[in-house]
Order: structure tokens, then sequence, then C-alpha cells
């Protein structure tokens, strides 16, 4: 018999399967660097076009021209407000741009200058904030997130952080073409959905029990209740999911040549630099998309491109 009080073992894998908390989606865990860089950007998924390139993995194709689908995420300026320091996890203090104006577009008071000392922390993080309304998805109010500062010491990461204070920060201040990166982002939302298209478990033959779209079991007799793993209705999508190891095969400052006739369907123009990621990104459009180092490594040389399609 079943010990109903042994411990769970294993992964709950994707479980559980419940709405995000937010749709900004948070980074525990950020990649280690050698030169001091921002580790991270944000942006938001316009659509998907064709890119042509020459091939530089170790495929058959190695040397050829082919063609790749790419995600064009729109980057608009993000504004350094200030820097926040850890120790031991914990944070220390944030250390904030004087600028009231700044401040009350954030909903923030204006505190006092604030100074922070190598010894006293372990980690830096940068204080950024998106600004959507440069954009054309409508949405107003900047949304604030931290990007961790890698490389170095803590004397020269501070020292970073102090110079970038005050301005906006391009993409290709961040990140370079043919570099790895990780996409973190919310899922499209597919609310309340049975168990068939949830989990994809087989149609009922009609005569077993006059039923088609359910499960055959729920489980065994003991322990005396439904275990998680058994398929159930739920809800489906708004999920935060993390893609590893998604390429960048450009960044790009001419919005002529990657919007299309009439815009990018649901969205409209790009306005602002933009990244084209190999592959598909998680979320619907107008999602906002977040954008880290590799965790994997993030080396690559730069993809030589020949045509946007």
């Amino acid at each position: 018999m079943t010990d109903i009080h042994k411990p769970r073992r294993g992964s709950l894998a994707f479980r559980p399967r419940k709405r995000a908390y937010s749709q900004m989606p948070s980074i525990n865990a950020w990649p280690e660097s050698k030169d001091v860089r921002l580790l991270g950007a944000a942006g938001y998924k316009a659509g998907m076009t064709q890119i042509c390139h020459v091939d530089d993995s170790e495929d058959v194709t190695k040397g050829q021209e082919v063609t790749s689908a790419v995600t064009v995420v729109e980057i608009p300026p993000m504004f350094v407000y200030g820097f926040r320091g850890y120790k031991h996890t914990r944070n220390v203090t944030d250390v904030l741009i004087q600028d009231e104006a700044v401040l009350k577009k954030l909903g923030m008071k204006k505190a006092a200058k604030k100074e922070l000392t190598p010894e006293a922390v372990d980690e830096i993080s940068l204080l950024v904030f998106v600004q959507p309304d440069k954009t054309g998805i409508g949405k107003k109010h900047p949304e604030r997130m931290e990007i961790r500062v890698g490389g170095g010491d803590v004397k020269e990461r501070i020292d970073f952080c102090k110079g970038l204070m005050g301005k906006e920060l391009s993409p290709k201040e961040i990140f370079k073409p043919g570099e790895y990166i990780d996409v973190v982002s919310i899922t499209k939302g597919k609310g309340w959905q049975g168990a068939v298209k949830r989990f994809g478990i087989a149609l009922q033959r009609p005569k077993a029990t006059g039923k088609r779209r359910h499960a055959g079991t729920l489980g065994q007799w003991h322990p005396g209740y439904i275990l998680y793993t058994a398929p159930r209705a739920g809800q489906m999508g708004y999920h935060k999911r993390t893609e590893l190891n998604k390429r960048i095969l450009k960044i790009g400052e001419n919005v002529d040549e990657i919007n299309p006739d009439g815009g990018f369907p649901h969205y409209g123009f790009v306005k602002n630099n933009y990244i084209l990621i190999k592959g598909s990104v998680p979320g619907p459009v107008k999602r906002l998309i977040r954008l880290r180092l590799g965790m994997r490594g993030s080396a690559g040389a730069e993809p030589k491109i020949t045509q946007l399609l």
C-alpha cells in the first residue's frame, strides 16, 4: 500500500499551471561575465518575418545561404534611474537619480542622496524603466525592472552604473549580433481548458462511458485523493516561460527595412531600435519580452545577413 505521508519526489515540471502573478516576468538567475556590462534588456514583441543569411553552423548547409524565421522585438530606449546593491542576496540600498520629474513619472518620491561603498555590497543591479509610450502599442505607463550588472569587481560595477545614471540605453550598447540570449516572457493566455486540449490525452471510446473528452481514470484507490499528476481541466497559458539559447541575428536601427506595408498585424509599425531573434518567442504581440545574456554561454560570431524578406 502506498505511504500517503511520503514526501513527493521528482520535478513538478511546468506545474502548477496557474496564471502568472504579473505580466512583468521576474529573472532570478544571471550569467557570469568577464567584462563589466549589462546582462539584459527588454522590449515588445512585434511579430515575425524571414531573413536570408549565410549558415555558419556545423549543419550540412554550412556556408550556404539559408532562410530563417525570426521574431522582431522592438526595444524602445531604456531609461536608467538608479542602481541597487545586494549583500548576500539582501537589498542594501538604492541609489536613485535626483530628478523629481523622472521620479514623479514613476510614482516615486525624491529621497535623500545615498552612496554605495564596495565593501557594503557584493552584487549590483541597474534600475531601469522601459518607455512603451515611444512605441505604437498604446501602453503609456513606464515598466520598471532591474537588470544585473556583471563582470569586474564591485567598484568597477558601481562606477559603471554611475556613468549610466540619467541616460537612455539602446540594444547596441547591451548586446552584439550573433550572441546567444535567453528569452523570458508570459505566454499567450488560452483561458480555462479541458484535459484533452490542456494535456493532450486521447479521446475515450463513446461506448466506454458515454463521454469522450475526459480522463479515463483519476487515479488509484489509495491514497484517497487525486494526485497532481492526473490530467484535469484548468488554466491553460499565461504562464512564465524561459527559452534558452536564442540567437540574435541582427540589431537594427533603420525601421524602414523591417516594417511591412501596413505594419505588423495587430501591432503596427516599429518605431525604435529592434532585435531579430532566430525562431519564435513566447507570448502574443505587444507582450513585454525580457532578454538575458545566455546562461549556457553567449559567444557567437556575427552572422552575415544577405536579405530581409
